[in-house]
C-alpha cells in the first residue's frame, strides 16, 4: 500500500544491496551469521532504526551479518523471502499478513515496528478540516490500493462514500489544485513534501487516531526460518529494536549517513522531519511499546483489527488470523533502558 509522492517515487537512484561496518578478517566474518533483510522501499526514514543497527555495529555485535536489500516501484521483496533469497522483509500491515494466510504463503510477522499506520489524508487549510469527518464532502484522491483496504474501513466505521473519490498517483498536483480535496499520504513524508512544494502547512488527518488500528513495518520471515534457527530470529528481532531506540532518542547519523548513501534523493531535511513526526505520533514508541518495548504486538489487538476488517468486508471470516504472526520474539522489554525518561 506504498503510494509516495514524487518525492521518493522518481528518485533516480538505482536499488542498491549495501552491507555496512568496519570490514571484518575473515576470521570474524566466520563467526557471524550471515542475513539479508529486505525492505519495502528505497533507503528512507521509515527504516531508519534498521540501517541505524547496521550502521553502528549493533547488528555485529548481535552475531549478525546484515545485508539490506531495499525494495522499490517494481521490487516484491516477499519473494525473494519465499524463494530463500532473503531471510526477512518488512510486510507494510496487518492487511498483507492476512493476505498471506488467506493464500497459504508460509511467511510470519514476528515483530511489529509501527504501532501505528502512518496513513494520514492530507487537506488544504482553506478546507478548514479539524476532524475525520470533515473530510467526507471532500473530493479524495485515493490509490488503487487504498480503495480495498483502508478506505473500505472509512465507509463501513465513518459512512464514508466513493462519490467524491478520484484516483491518486503519487502526484500532489490535483489536490493542489483543488483546495476543496484532501489527498492520502504517510504522516512522516508527504505533508514535508507539501510544504517545500507548495509553501503552506496542510491539514493532516491520521487516520490510526480514528480507530484504524493497524500495525505497520512488521519484520517478516519464513515459517521455516523461524522452526531451524528461532536463535537467529530473535537476535534479528532484539538488535532491530536496539537500532530503533538509537534511531529515534540517540546519535542517529550514522543511520542516516547509509540511508543517504543508497538513497541520495534524501535530505537531512525530510529524514529530521520523518523521525520528528515518528515521535510525535508515537509511530514506533507509542501504547503498549512503553511496557513491553518497541516491537511490540498483542493478540487483542489483532483480533479486534481482524474484526474490524471483516465488518468491513476486506477480508473473510474463515481465516485463521492467528497464523499471521507470532509473539513469541517480542513483548519482552528489550532496550527500554535506552528510552528517554518522561
Amino acid at each position: 500500500m506504498r503510494c509516495p509522492l514524487s518525492l521518493r517515487a522518481l528518485t533516480a537512484v538505482g536499488l542498491l544491496v549495501v552491507s555496512f561496518g568496519a570490514p571484518l578478517q575473515a576470521q570474524d566474518t566466520q563467526k557471524l551469521d550471515k542475513v539479508s533483510f529486505g525492505t519495502n522501499w528505497l533507503a528512507e526514514g521509515e527504516h531508519g532504526g534498521f540501517f541505524q543497527a547496521l550502521a553502528d555495529g549493533t547488528y555485529k555485535s548481535y552475531g549478525l551479518d546484515v545485508t539490506i536489500v531495499p525494495g522499490g516501484p517494481n521490487v516484491n521483496n516477499r519473494i525473494m523471502l519465499l524463494s530463500k533469497k532473503l531471510d526477512f522483509d518488512i510486510a507494510a500491515n496487518n492487511l498483507q499478513s492476512l493476505d498471506a494466510v488467506a493464500n497459504k504463503v508460509p511467511v510470519v510477522a514476528v515483530a511489529a515496528i509501527f504501532q501505528k499506520d502512518p496513513q494520514v489524508f492530507i487537506a488544504h487549510p482553506q478546507a478548514k478540516v479539524t476532524k475525520l469527518e470533515d473530510l467526507k464532502p471532500l473530493t479524495l484522491f485515493v490509490s488503487k490500493e487504498g480503495m480495498p483496504t483502508y478506505f473500505q474501513w472509512l465507509k463501513s466505521e465513518h459512512g464514508f462514500s466513493e462519490d467524491h473519490v478520484k484516483p491518486y498517483t503519487s502526484n500532489a498536483q490535483p489536490f493542489l489544485a483543488d483546495r476543496n480535496s484532501a489527498m492520502q499520504g504517510y504522516v512522516t513524508s508527504e505533508p514535508f513534501a507539501i510544504e517545500q512544494k507548495a509553501k503552506f502547512k496542510p491539514t493532516v488527518i491520521l487516520l490510526a487516531d480514528y480507530g484504524f488500528n493497524a500495525y505497520s513495518t512488521f519484520i517478516e520471515t519464513r515459517a521455516d526460518l523461524i522452526e531451524k534457527n528461532p536463535d537467529l530470529v530473535q537476535r534479528f528481532v532484539d538488535a532491530s529494536i536496539i537500532g530503533w531506540y538509537r534511531y529515534l532518542y540517540g546519535d542517529n547519523s550514522a543511520g542516516n549517513a547509509l540511508i543517504k548513501k543508497m538513497n541520495p534523493e534524501m535530505t537531512d531535511a525530510l529524514l529530521d522531519y520523518t523521525v520528528a513526526q515518528m515521535k510525535e505520533h508515537g509511530i514506533v514508541d507509542s501504547g503498549d511499546t512503553v511496557k513491553n518495548g518497541i516491537g511490540a504486538m498483542s493478540d487483542e489487538r489483532m483480533a479486534d483489527f481482524f474484526s474490524t476488517m471483516v465488518r468491513a468486508g476486506v477480508v473473510r471470516r474463515d481465516i485463521d488470523f492467528r497464523k499471521a504472526y507470532t509473539l513469541r520474539f517480542v513483548n519482552k522489554g528489550v532496550g527500554l533502558n535506552l528510552r528517554p525518561v518522561p
